[in-house]
């Protein structure tokens, strides 16, 4: 099952924003829990399974502990002080702190991953450009920066076979991904170029009106996800004024 089937990106990208933006108000636990808990709910009639969402999330829950060591250390110093060396205190607010933080960064990077799941490159632009309005030609060559940003992992694989073919692949670990970055950004570069006169030799710079091949519209459907998402926000921000947990930008 997947509610976001035949839903335009841009409802995608404009539900995700309604979701988040809320919880960007406060950092408290509270409407960060809620948060996740709507998110599990939501993320399997999205078409996304849990363990598919768990692995997904693999990186930004490797990351998230960090943000909440810097906060536990370095956060306004309020309450019963655990730890003390120069400018990091430990203390009850820092770490109260240090779990909104984590837990917000999990509430906003999650939501993330489910709405922009199975995302069309080329849809996405057909939306940008027809419904949201976007000038044509940005939206255009996005699309295909996009569409050759694919190829990095076969021109990766392909500079590494290079790289052993002649005998310059053990420089060291570090030296030689260096190198093969240093390369792989020279390739794209002299890509680009080339897709951009390409480009333009084909009219896609002009002035005149443009046809689409696909038409992007948007429908009651597409109504009804960006108020679920309104709504999910503000209902997280509504149970943390409840419990007297709200507060505003960490106040």
């Amino acid at each position: 099952m997947n509610v976001l089937q035949g839903i335009n990106p841009v409802t995608r990208i404009v539900a995700l924003i309604a979701f988040t933006t809320p919880l960007l108000l406060s950092v408290d636990w509270v409407s960060a829990t809620v948060a996740l808990v709507l998110i599990l709910i939501f993320s399997p009639l999205c078409g996304l399974r849990w363990s598919q969402l768990i692995r997904r999330s693999i990186p930004i829950l490797m990351v998230t502990p960090v943000a909440g060591a810097s906060m536990a250390l370095y956060g306004r110093s309020e309450g019963r002080e655990y730890f003390s060396f120069a400018f990091a205190h430990v203390t009850d607010n820092s770490l109260a702190l240090a779990l909104a933080i984590m837990l917000r960064i999990l509430a906003v990077a999650l939501p993330v991953i489910v709405l922009t799941r199975g995302i069309d490159p080329t849809e996405m632009g057909d939306g940008l450009a027809q419904v949201a309005k976007f000038p044509e030609r940005f939206v255009i060559g996005s699309v295909a920066g996009v569409r050759l940003m694919t190829l990095f992992q076969r021109d990766w694989a392909a500079l590494a076979r290079a790289r052993r073919a002649r005998g310059v692949a053990d420089e060291g670990r570090i030296r030689s991904a260096l190198g093969m970055a240093f390369s792989l950004l020279v390739l794209a570069i002299r890509r680009g170029t080339k897709l951009a006169t390409a480009m333009e030799a084909r009219g896609f710079g002009g002035d005149r009106p443009r046809t689409w091949a696909r038409p992007s519209t948007v429908t009651w459907r597409d109504g009804v996800v960006v108020l679920v998402a309104i709504a999910c926000g503000v209902l997280a921000i509504a149970i943390a004024v409840w419990a007297g947990e709200f507060r505003f930008l960490g106040a």
